[in-house]
């Protein structure tokens, strides 16, 4: 619905399962590392044992700040609902929360939507 208050769009469940998973592995051997079975991921356990053991502070700060910018791009998704007519609480709610959870690829939905030319 062109140019709609209430105008929502999901995330593709790719992008969103992307996402998650790797937020979560994220979370996972920064939080966990001894829990992780290292030798069992192949190449992925081994440079995520590497970084554990050689760089865990730059991890560290990494994670903050990953959730830092989600947290940004969920605030500049209210501003743009505002500058592209999205009043809806529920769906200004919906763009906050998909952009804090997924980032980019909720934020890229929003900045293409173009919503229609208000009739005189």
């Amino acid at each position: 619905m062109a140019g709609s208050a209430s105008y929502f769009q999901r995330a593709g469940v790719l992008w969103m399962a992307v996402i998650t998973l790797s937020m979560g592995f994220f979370t996972w051997i920064l939080f966990w590392p001894a829990h992780v079975p290292y030798e069992q991921l192949g190449p992925l356990g081994s440079l995520a044992h590497y970084l554990v053991k050689n760089h865990y502070t730059t991890l560290y700060h990494g994670f903050w700040i990953a959730w830092a910018l989600h947290l940004a791009e969920a605030l500049y998704s209210l501003r743009l609902c505002s500058t592209k007519g999205i009043t809806d609480l529920g769906a200004r709610l919906q763009w906050f929360i998909q952009t804090f959870l997924f980032g980019i690829a909720s934020l890229s939905l929003l900045l293409s939507y173009k919503p229609g030319k208000k009739r005189r």
